[in-house]
């Protein structure tokens, strides 16, 4: 199994911060910009709240990255802008080959695309060739061209527990947590690949314990992207998205959050009454390597944004065609995956209907 190091990956300064009037004139100018370039924003809920409001005020669109490259397909603009990190540029140039795909730093990671390779996966997966491949949408296009399936943290476990019940075993990459995760809810045989987040590995189960002693009223709620003993103290885990429903839904009125506090703009939002408390991501064992903002998301800055509509050159997303088609099989069954089970209402009514995906 490969295992990667990324104790010593080099992460991005911190840019500067913006002020309010600087925020506000950058917005105006943006949009303007965006009209004329028949460009729109798709923004990933883990940016910066200024760039998430920009995508509000220009028409753009807020969300997961799949739901921004699905938004981005449909979507009638040119050019999109995808505020967020590498994979999702690529997923969104995938869907959409005939739009022009800029971002405004091509050098936005992911730890757990950096931490799953595409030559050592394929070389994996090529060493157990009975093993049906499923991947997290946090992966490059060339690991999902590798992939039967390509899954997100939303519809992971049905997935899962679907390509279980149809009999396979599975190879899963890359997020180590989430993996285990749903091994241990769905009994599947699985072999996983070992690669974290680096902002959801550093939540720490001592120093959440604190945190929830000193707010004994709180929801915890935490992405299985985080450590199994992190998750085990959760009152929800789910995706970032359901992580946003179950705050609208929940009667609590205090909720401890474990995943990057990019999602506390649109919870704020969406619920003003609410207090939300970011989960400890420093002290009692934790680095603060991310501290709960991932690095690589706040490198999407209004002045990039800007930049890239007065010249492109060195911000357009390419993916090459044949690794295009490839990974889109595995993107469409994921689609076609999650309408079915929206249709059926559950895994098992899918499989006593015999639908095959």
């Amino acid at each position: 199994m490969y295992i990667p190091d990324l104790s010593n990956l080099k992460l991005p300064d911190v840019p500067p911060a913006l002020s309010d009037k600087e925020i506000n004139e950058y917005t105006d100018r943006i949009a303007e910009k965006l009209k004329k370039k028949d460009a729109v924003v798709i923004a990933h809920y883990y940016t910066n709240d200024e760039v998430q409001q920009l995508a509000e005020k220009t028409g753009g669109f807020i969300g997961d990255s799949l739901e921004m490259a699905k938004w981005g397909r449909s979507n009638k603009a040119k050019t999109v802008i995808v505020a967020g990190v590498r994979f999702m540029g690529e997923t969104a140039k995938i869907l959409s080959p005939e739009k022009t795909v800029l971002m405004p730093d091509l050098q936005a990671e992911c730890s757990l695309d950096l931490g799953c390779p595409a030559d050592e996966f394929d070389r994996f997966c090529s060493e157990h060739p009975d093993h049906t491949v499923v991947v997290y949408a946090n992966t490059s296009a060339a690991v999902k061209a590798r992939a039967d399936y390509v899954v997100t943290s939303s519809i992971a476990l049905e997935m899962i527990e679907y390509l279980n019940l149809c009999g396979k075993k599975i190879i899963w990459a890359p997020d180590r947590h989430l993996g285990a995760y749903i091994s241990n809810r769905t009994g599947a045989d699985m072999l996983k690949w070992q690669a974290h987040c680096i902002v959801h590995d550093d939540f720490k189960a001592a120093a959440l314990k604190n945190l929830m002693a000193e707010h004994p009223d709180a929801m915890v709620l935490v992405h299985p992207e985080s450590p199994a003993e992190v998750t085990a103290m959760a009152h929800f885990a789910g995706s970032t998205s359901q992580i946003l429903a179950e705050v609208k839904k929940s009667s609590a009125k205090e909720f401890i959050i474990a995943t990057d506090t990019g999602i506390f703009y649109k919870i704020s939002q969406a619920c003003p009454d609410k207090v939300l408390i970011p989960a400890p991501n420093g002290g009692a064992g934790a680095t603060c390597q991310s501290c709960a903002h991932c690095p690589w998301m706040r490198q999407n800055t209004l002045p990039l944004i800007e930049a890239l509509l007065d010249n492109p050159e060195g911000h357009e997303v390419f993916v090459d065609e044949e690794i295009r088609k490839k990974s889109l099989i595995s993107l469409n069954r994921l689609l076609d995956f999650s309408a079915a089970l929206k249709e059926k209402g559950s895994v098992q009514a899918m499989i006593e209907s015999g639908i095959v995906i």
